[in-house]
């Protein structure tokens, strides 16, 4: 037999016999294998997946990711990650280098770098998800350098006051990566950099919530001067649907939602901003949507609210589609953001279909932002309504339910079993599906009568 056919059939004898390759589960936390989640993912091979136990801190634990296609993820509760002071290779918490890496349920604090540009998740490989995950007082949360291979999917994540007061760090900073898929987070109190600066090369940003606490107030983290809330400084083919875009009064920059202010250097400049409420809490004024000088193609503005004083668009071709622009728009209760609109021959049902983009991506949302960092069904009655929610519809009596009075208005109506509760006054009420108890307020059930007493109902 010649000696290259024997070369083939020894390759082929060889991988015949080579034993498979299965993935692995490693376990840390206490009295697990692995005291801390670095050690475990210095020892995981590709594929595999670490499960750290959740409810505790690992301090200082701060390592380069390498392997590929691994998921690190909290069990049994949020496993929190402080950087304590640490750092991995100058540049922050965990180094990701490795491709498809995924992360799921952990808190990560404290990332700081003596180049004043730490991140807690310093993105270098191709490929990377996030979700379920609180990112939180760092210099940077996500900082992702250029690969215009990456795709990058971050939802269901609460980012708050990361940034060192520059305004050079930020909540979240991607660089020219393919892709960013950012959906159902609430990003927020930036620490004087923006809540979300992208510039890849697509973008869709939909159902989130960018917002800060009033100053000296603290919600989930301190509160924050952000500059923009949405940076999207190259410009790309850009889909910004179905968010709560709100500036503070205290904001580092009047802007809002900036598009190709530093250079269309993307492929595309078409950016699509469909049924979002914007609300702008600077009394002295601002721009709500921002195209840079260089965008020479009309911003699609459609089915939006623009609450607040300010300039809708800095481009003059802007296209203005049913939009609704007030200084204080009725809605259900602003202060504690349920931004679902009450009756409004001006909002409800009174958005346009908006069809498909250029490149065929339907426009129309599906979802709502529910808080904190999730997402539901949009479920349209009719035609859209304006802005980023339905309205919460009224519920009557009828004739085949009895309704029993269970609570007066802050009380607690209580019952036996699950049943349907309904709050309001006047026939006019919002019905919530119950077990056993249900707080009997504003705050739970939106506001379905404002200005008048309401109470609670139980159906039986």
């Amino acid at each position: 037999m010649p000696i290259s056919n024997l070369r083939v059939l020894s390759a082929i004898l060889a991988s015949s016999f080579a034993l498979p390759s299965f993935a692995s589960t490693l376990s840390v936390g206490p009295g697990k294998t692995y005291a801390a989640p670095c050690a475990a993912i210095a020892r995981a091979a590709a594929g595999d997946t670490i499960e750290i136990a959740g409810g505790m801190t690992y301090s200082g634990d701060v390592c380069a990711i390498g392997k590929n296609n691994l998921t690190i993820r909290g069990v049994n509760g949020r496993a929190r990650i402080d950087a304590a002071g640490a750092n991995a290779q100058g540049k922050g918490t965990w180094v990701v280098i490795g491709n498809n890496v995924v992360i799921e349920n952990v808190e990560m604090f404290g990332a700081k770098v003596p180049d004043q540009n730490g991140a807690a998740l310093r993105l270098e490989g191709t490929n990377f998800t996030l979700r379920g995950s609180f990112i939180h007082d760092n210099e940077n949360g996500i900082l992702a350098g250029a690969n215009t291979a990456s795709n990058i999917l971050i939802e269901t994540t609460d980012f708050g006051h990361n940034g060192n007061g520059t305004g050079y760090t930020h909540n979240v900073y991607i660089g020219n990566v393919a892709s960013l898929t950012f959906r159902a987070n609430y990003s927020h109190d930036a620490n004087g950099g923006h809540d979300l600066k992208s510039r890849a090369i697509l973008n869709t940003i939909v159902y989130n919530r960018f917002s800060s606490t009033p100053d000296g107030q603290t919600g989930t983290t301190a509160s924050g001067k952000p500059s923009y809330e949405i940076d999207l400084p190259n410009a790309g083919t850009s889909y910004v649907i179905g968010n709560v875009i709100e500036q503070p009064a205290g904001s580092a920059n009047q802007t809002m939602l900036a598009y190709g202010e530093e250079g269309v250097t993307n492929p595309g400049q078409d950016l699509y901003v469909v049924n979002n409420t914007f609300l702008n809490d600077d009394t002295s004024g601002g721009t709500f949507v921002m195209p840079g000088s260089g965008v020479t193609k009309p911003v699609l503005l459609q089915n939006n609210i623009f609450a607040g004083i300010g300039t809708m668009s800095s481009q003059s071709g802007s296209l203005d589609r049913t939009n609704y622009r007030s200084i204080a728009p009725g809605f259900v209760n602003r202060i504690a953001y349920d931004l679902h609109p009450i009756a409004s021959a001006l909002i409800v049902d009174a958005g346009s279909a908006p069809g498909l983009s250029a490149s065929g991506f339907a426009l129309a949302p599906t979802a709502q932002y529910v808080h904190a960092a999730s997402s539901e069904t949009r479920t349209v009655s009719g035609s859209i309504d304006i802005g980023a929610y339905e309205a919460v519809a009224a519920v009557t009596t009828t004739p085949t339910v009895t309704w029993t009075t269970c609570a007066s208005e802050n009380g607690v109506c209580r019952f036996s079993g699950t049943t349907q509760v309904r709050y309001g006054a006047n026939n006019a009420y919002v019905t919530k599906t119950a077990t056993g108890s249900i707080a009997c307020n504003n705050a739970t059930f939106g506001d379905p009568a404002p200005n008048v007493v309401k109470s609670c109902q139980y159906a039986r």
